[in-house]
């Protein structure tokens, strides 16, 4: 059987690795978001979900809403009558209604801008995914929340209403051999290990898991879309280019073969 060509191993090689780099690329103990920025409708629900959610507190400063109606495939009318909650012009930037001063004030620090959110975490999208699943209850803290992926955040759960109260779930410490405690994966409550969540019959949402897990997901693409907008366009031409850059190799094999005939 013929070897295959140098350049054809290391092809074959570098695509063999690729599912290898996406594993490493999710963040450790993180559930995968699975977003996908060419789904437009989910993008449509998840700039609605933050409009009406996260705008008041948080910014966009660096995307314009005509820029979103472009990219999403709505009309100006539509964002003007169901995404402009202040008297933003359709041409100006994300900004939030809220004074920075109150904001200081009430919070002890402004809300940060999300604009590269899902840029700024090693872990992408994912972190953002993770973060608005895991609020629970903990009286001790201002807003009486407390979050897993964040331990100690400022943010209420602003989404309780659609996910319900989430309740820690707690057992002991493990320890080692030397009688040393291990640490927690899911962060401690009480001095104890959180190992899940439980909500309890009155506390219950509007949304069952699977449902908040869709909104959860439709928030963090329109966030990972609103970091890096020109994605969208370039993750639906890259398919095109690799093709084309398999084609021309596959040229330019035929030529070097056609070239080299002759020579002994």
């Amino acid at each position: 059987m013929t070897k295959l060509p140098r350049m054809f191993r290391a092809l074959f090689l570098g695509l063999s690795l690729l599912p290898l780099l996406a594993l490493a690329s999710e963040g450790a103990g993180m559930e995968s978001a699975q977003i996908d920025l060419g789904d437009k409708a989910s993008l449509q629900r998840g700039a609605g979900l933050y409009m009406s959610y996260c705008s008041a507190c948080h910014s966009l400063g660096y995307q314009r809403y005509s820029r979103m109606a472009e990219d999403l495939g709505l009309s100006v009318e539509q964002v003007e009558q169901n995404l402009i909650f202040t008297s933003a012009k359709i041409g100006e930037t994300m900004n939030t209604g809220m004074d920075a001063g109150d904001a200081q004030a009430w919070f002890g620090k402004a809300p940060p801008d999300l604009s590269v959110i899902a840029r700024a975490k090693a872990e992408g999208a994912d972190w953002t995914y993770n973060y608005l699943k895991s609020f629970y209850v903990d009286e001790s803290r201002p807003a009486g929340w407390n979050n897993t992926v964040f331990p100690g955040a400022s943010m209420p759960h602003v989404l309780w209403e659609l996910q319900g109260s989430q309740h820690p779930v707690t057992e002991a410490k493990h320890k080692n051999a030397k009688g040393e405690a291990q640490p927690c994966t899911k962060g401690e409550f009480n001095g104890q290990c959180i190992t899940g969540f439980s909500i309890p019959e009155h506390k219950k949402g509007t949304l069952d898991a699977e449902q908040f897990d869709g909104v959860a997901r439709d928030i963090s693409a329109f966030l990972a879309y609103v970091g890096e907008p020109s994605a969208i366009k370039r993750e639906s031409i890259g398919v095109w280019v690799v093709l084309f850059l398999a084609f021309f190799t596959f040229l330019a094999y035929l030529l070097k073969v056609e070239f080299w005939r002759d020579v002994h």
